[in-house]
Formats: structure tokens, sequence, C-alpha cells
């Protein structure tokens, strides 16, 4: 056994997964190598006196009304759906997760105008009222309570998911037992259910926060200024990479916090009676109780899908992007482009990582996969400016070294493309591929890859011949996720872009930037409509699940 070890450490595939992983991390390194290098601009003292109080504030507001929304909301359409039976439970069981088709921006940029002055709310309520302008005050939704609820209604699924899970692996039993000695409904929930399913919600408010603190399209239309448009503003209206890098620094720390704070919530605790067998049947809600139960799981469906995707809808139909046509398909290209090439090559990485991880089974392996999943946490302004920081010296060191040897400059080549920017959504995004990848090449046994050694097949045959084909679909699922992340990534994509190279997402933040909301409703319409496609497979998932117990 010991022999084997050193034999492992220097297998090409470990080498090569020790090469990925040190470069997909190397963003959130060179954003803390900067902080310590850069020392202290003049950008930097007038932001600290003037406005970081006003980041931190509203950082910390958010994180506190989403992680307090996202918490009530998913935790009672999770308890409703799992342990009680009314009328559209079936429906709602998965219905339930399709808000996390909507970006957070694209549903600002809906309700905005849906109920500006001039929107059909206001309309009607004049129009019925005979009110005039200042006879009524309306509340407005471009301020920091409204972000929360943008916020609240996009991101409860990540909750609903996971605490509807533990509800019914780890609290049937211990529930069944709890009644039979009886507990009433309400003391059960709050001393047995809700104990239980305690990390499984911690994890979930740690994601929608993670997502939260990530934002830059919401905040930014809603003037609410948090660190991501602080860094945003920093880096190209101020032009200073050292302030920049230190925000950035500062909104890492807030995310390392949070899952720092998700990992101590989940402690030592081991959870058993996860058999499906054990499960107390639903208790059937009548009357009233039904009506309340169906209208609780009904609304944040509606405030955080229906009513939006029908509003965009309404308005790409009604009139849409004035430049439809040929200036939409290059939009569709270019986002297709990034996101085809994104999928491909994290599913390829992740295989490497996943199959190395596999083939050496030490330490190592397993903390290169984590410094990757590490991507998946921090916000994308952080990982462009961690990309751009060390690209664009290395574009400058090339164009000087071309510029010498052949007396041209060849420009940026980069940094001047999509080299870049593609770069910096695999540190992002490659974790989503490898957790996929990972845990379906777990499923496989060892025996397998015995009988494959046995017929004289090396580590890449065996790869190729047997892995790839029995893990068809777990890479067609993690190509799909890369895919539909990079369709909605905005903060990496408008910093990166290259010049005049703009996507769906670009052009529907852009648009409603100007006001222009009827015509943003056309790109954004079409990122709603790519990101069901990954939700539509959860929801079948679920569905199936249900029929199985």
């Amino acid at each position: 056994m010991t022999s084997r070890i050193p034999q492992a450490a220097r297998s090409p595939l470990l080498i090569a997964a020790i090469l990925v992983a040190l470069l997909t991390g190397l963003p959130v390194a060179s954003v803390g190598f900067n902080l310590f290098l850069g020392g202290t601009s003049t950008t930097w003292s007038h932001l600290a006196s003037t406005v970081l109080p006003e980041y931190i504030a509203n950082s910390l507001a958010l994180c506190a009304g989403v992680g307090l929304g996202v918490a009530v909301v998913g935790v009672t359409t999770a308890w409703l759906t799992a342990m009680h039976d009314f009328p559209g439970r079936r429906i709602f069981e998965w219905a339930l997760v399709l808000p996390l088709a909507v970006p957070a921006y694209v549903m600002a940029y809906a309700y905005t105008d849906f109920l500006q002055f001039v929107g059909p709310v206001q309309t009607t309520l004049r129009e019925i009222f005979g009110w005039e302008h200042g006879d009524y005050h309306f509340p407005d939704i471009r301020t920091l309570p409204g972000a929360i609820l943008m916020f609240v209604f996009v991101l409860y699924p990540y909750v609903y998911l996971l605490a509807r899970t533990a509800f019914l692996e780890r609290a049937g039993g211990v529930l069944e037992a709890a009644r039979t000695l009886g507990t009433g409904p309400w003391r059960a929930f709050f001393t047995v259910s809700l104990p239980l399913a305690r990390p499984a919600i911690a994890a979930g408010v740690a994601l929608a926060l993670m997502e939260t603190l990530a934002d830059y399209g919401t905040v930014a239309y809603f003037a609410v200024n948090t660190f991501t448009t602080g860094i945003y503003r920093a880096w190209f209206s101020l032009g200073d990479r050292v302030a920049s890098a230190q925000l950035a620094a500062i909104l890492l720390g807030f995310v390392l916090l949070l899952v720092a704070l998700e990992r101590s919530t989940r402690g030592r605790a081991r959870y058993h009676n996860t058999s499906g067998r054990h499960r107390p049947p639903p208790g059937r809600l009548h009357g009233l109780a039904g009506i309340a139960a169906m209208l609780a799981c009904f609304t944040p469906l509606l405030l955080g899908f229906l009513l939006p995707a029908g509003l965009l809808l309404r308005m790409a139909v009604g009139e849409g992007d004035a430049q439809f046509g040929e200036r939409f398909l290059m939009l569709a290209r270019n986002s297709l482009t990034l996101s085809g090439l994104t999928a491909l090559l994290a599913v390829a990485l992740a295989v490497l990582l996943a199959y190395s991880a596999r083939l050496s089974k030490t330490l190592l392996a397993q903390g290169l996969n984590r410094l990757v999943g590490l991507g998946y946490a921090v916000p994308g302004t952080v990982i462009a400016v961690g990309v751009l920081i060390p690209v664009t010296r290395l574009d400058n060191w090339i164009a000087g070294q071309w510029e010498s040897a052949f007396g041209s400059n060849p420009g940026l080549l980069l940094t001047g493309g999509i080299a870049a920017l593609i770069y910096a959504y695999l540190a992002r995004f490659l974790a989503v591929a490898l957790q996929t990848v990972d845990a379906s090449l777990s499923k496989i046994t060892p025996s397998m890859d015995d009988a494959a050694r046995s017929l004289g097949l090396g580590q890449g045959a065996t790869l190729r011949r047997v892995h790839v084909p029995i893990l068809r679909g777990s890479l067609f699922t993690a190509a799909l996720l890369v895919f539909v992340d990079v369709m909605k990534e905005l903060p990496a994509t408008l910093v990166m872009r290259p010049f005049n190279f703009d996507t769906l997402a670009t052009q529907a933040y852009t648009l409603a930037s100007d006001e222009r909301l009827t015509e943003a409703s056309t790109a954004a319409l079409a990122i709603v409509a790519v990101g069901l496609l990954p939700l539509i497979a959860l929801s079948r998932q679920i569905s199936r699940a249900r029929r199985s117990t």
C-alpha cells in the first residue's frame, strides 16, 4: 500500500489536476496578494471615509433580510409539501423550484415596470379612485427593502429543496414516535423536525446569501450601494485596481465567513433513520387549513416565477427589443458561444479532477477538489478582479516581448478576446460540474477499475471505455448546469467582456439601466427560457422521487 502512494503522486493525471486546481484558485489568491502588496491608495482612503460604511451597512442589511426571508418561505413551503396533503400539493412539489430560472436582476426589471408610476398597477389605481399625481403614496420598489424582496422570491428554492429533503429523510420516524407520545403538530415541528433539519436549512440560507453578495445587476439597478457596485465603480470609474482588490478582499471575507458558519452548524452531527418506509403518511388538510396551505405555496410561486415571467412575455410580445433580429441573433450567438465553450471545458476538467482523486486517494487530491469548490462561493466581481490583475500583466509582458522581437505591438491577446472571460467563468463555475461528476463517479464500484486493469486497460483507456459511458447522463447534467450559470452571469461579464462584445445578460442590463425596460424584456425572457432547462430535469426528478415513495 505504501508503495502505491508515491506512484499515484507521480501520476500525470494528478499533476494535471494540480495545475488545473492552482489555476482555478489563482484569481482568489491574486485578490489577497494585491491586497497586501498594494498599500493604501488615496482612492481607498476616500472610499473608507465616505462610502465604505454604506457598503458594509447595506451588505449586512441585505444578508439579514434575505436570510430571514428565504428561511421563512423555504421552510414553510418545504414543511407543507413534505408533511401534508392539500389541493395542488403534487404540482407545488416541483413547481416551487421554478423561481431559480429567473435571475434576480431580471425580476427587478419586470417588477419595476409593473409597479412604476405609468405601470399597470398605479394606472389602474388612478383610474378606479380618480387619483392624480401627489394624491397618494405608493411604495418605491427600487429601494433596499425592494431588493430584499427580489432576492427572497428568487432564492428561497435553495432552502426549500434542502429543507424538504431533510424533513422527508430525517424527521419521519422520529416525528411519528413523537406523535404516538401525544406531541401536538406545532410542538413536534419546533422540537423535532426543525432541529433535525437545521443543518440543511443553514446550508440553504448560506447558498442564498452567497448569491445575494455576488449580485450586481439588482443592487446597481436599485441604486443600493454594496461591495459589488463598489468594486465595479473603483475599477472602471476610478481606475484603481488596488482599491478594487481591497474591496474584493473584504467581500471575499464576508463569503468565507458564511462558508465557515454553514460548516460549523453541521458540526459532528449524524442522522439516521433515513429510510422512506418510516415516513409517516402526509396529514390531509381540509377546509380553511387546506386553502391556507395552498395559498402559502402559491404566493411565492406567483411572485417568484409566474408574474415576472408573464410580465416579460407580455412586454416581449407587445413591443420587445427594437433591435430584435440580426442584433439579437448576434447577442444570442455570443451568449451561446461563451456558455457552450465554458460548459465543455468545465466538464472535461471536472472529469480530470474527479478521476485523478479517485485514482490517487490522497488528501492532496481531496484538498485540490475543495480548492476548486471554493470558486463557486466567490462572487463574480471578485473573480473578475482576480483574473484581470495577473492576466493583464501577462498580456502586457507578452506584448512587450513580441514588440521587442518583431517590432510590432500585437495588442492584448488574452484580455482583448474571450479567453480571459472564459477563464473567469471556469474559476467561478467549475465547482458545479465537479460536484455533479464526482457524485456520480463515486457510485461506480472499484471492482470495475480492477476488472479493466486485469484486461490490460490503462488509466486513460479505463476512463474512456468504462467510466465515460456510465457517466454520460451526469456529464450532460453538469454541462447543462454550467451552461445556464454562464448564461445568467452578469458581474464578471460586465467587467471582463471585450470591447463591443455584448451578451443577452449585458444587453438586458444596459437597456434596463437606460430605462428601456420593454426592450430589455426580449433578452431577459431568453435568459429565463434557457434557465428553465435544468429545472425541468430537476422537477422530473422530484416527481419520480415522489412516485417511488
